[in-house]
């Protein structure tokens, strides 16, 4: 299982986790803005002197075959075998794509995650999940390949504008939603107006607790693990419509759009409460503005959905909520309530 390693000391934990894994060469990862932001912190760590770095273009329409095929070719090209060791520094779109540039070079190398955006910190890192984008569809081609490590550290969290704090905090809300009353009171009191690291970073390493504990008991996605899909389904249509338009959208916005169509879903289908939802709803709306949608885009987003991998044939299939904690996994509905879902969400965010 991967090590989840709340690091204090940058420098020292990435020594540490490299020399724990035997290997005859070294690599790392990086887009062109961790290169220029998050390499330099980790300037002071003596066995990556000796590594070579491999630079792809940043952000998610980036996360492609391409890209992928280029990560393979510079490890052939400087002598990689099946004992070197991948280092991913970025968001999910590097350990996304990093992690499953090693799943599949050589048959599979050892890889380690150094998250340095707060969504990856609490979600693609965690959990071995690795992919890419193809044909216009979200994390198409993929596989479940677990790094050896996963170091998170704050020092990244400071480089990180609103924007990407809101990001990952749509993930701590969905572990929140999953997991207990107690912990989504706490996750709906944060005040991003003035940002408390210490209080962020405490809520972080809780919410991946949640998402370890859960892998853990269900690694390859055959049960419980489903519950993390939660507001997923319709995320993953929103981001897929936003490329279509080629006017792509960060993925904690999309999940938190999501969750309020799911939660209505939730709300219609399992008896999810009212109060919990509007309250809910009114967080993500006074924090994340709107996903723009008319009644012209239900039936595209629908398609879209129906395309989802999660799905048994043509049946959309939904994690869904009885209540916070209260996890119903594999519900499905109709097109009619989906799209009166929609219509929640317009109203909701005031589209």
């Amino acid at each position: 299982m991967q090590q989840i390693i709340k690091s204090d000391h940058l420098t020292t934990d990435v020594e540490k986790a490299i020399q724990n894994i035997r290997h005859d060469k070294l690599f790392i990862l990086t887009d062109e803005n961790t290169h220029t932001h998050c390499l330099p912190l980790l300037a002071e760590t003596p066995l990556l002197r000796e590594a070579k770095e491999i630079v792809i273009p940043a952000g998610d329409t980036n996360k492609t075959i391409e890209n992928l095929s280029r990560v393979w070719q510079l490890l052939t090209e400087n002598g990689a075998t099946r004992h070197s060791l991948l280092l991913n520094l970025g968001g999910g779109m590097v350990t996304d794509l990093g992690g499953f540039a090693a799943a599949t070079f050589k048959r599979g190398i050892s890889y380690i995650n150094i998250s340095t955006t707060l969504l990856g910190a609490v979600d693609a890192a965690v959990g071995g999940k690795t992919g890419i984008n193809f044909e216009g569809y979200k994390n198409e081609i993929g596989a479940f390949y677990p790094s050896e490590s996963v170091i998170i550290s704050s020092d990244f969290f400071h480089t990180l504008n609103q924007a990407a704090i809101l990001s990952g905090y749509a993930e701590m809300i969905k572990h929140a939603l999953i997991h207990s009353t107690a912990e989504w009171e706490e996750i709906l009191t944060y005040s991003f107006d003035e940002a408390d690291y210490s209080k962020l970073n405490e809520l972080v390493f809780r919410s991946v607790k949640i998402k370890q504990d859960i892998v853990e008991k269900d690694p390859y996605e055959k049960n419980i693990r489903k519950a993390l899909n939660f507001g997923h389904t319709t995320a993953h249509a929103f981001e897929s419509f936003a490329m279509t338009k080629e006017r792509p959208v960060p993925h904690g916005y999309a999940v938190a759009w999501g969750m309020i169509v799911e939660l209505w879903l939730s709300h219609r289908l399992c008896g999810f409460p009212k109060e919990q939802l509007q309250r809910t709803v009114r967080f993500i709306r006074d924090n994340y503005g709107a996903f723009p949608l008319s009644c012209d885009h239900y039936e595209t987003l629908y398609e879209i959905a129906r395309h989802d991998k999660k799905n048994i044939g043509d049946i959309i299939h939904f994690t869904l909520l009885g209540n916070i904690g209260d996890v119903r996994i594999d519900q499905t509905t109709d097109k009619e309530l989906l799209f009166e879902a929609f219509d929640f969400y317009r109203d909701s965010v005031g589209l």
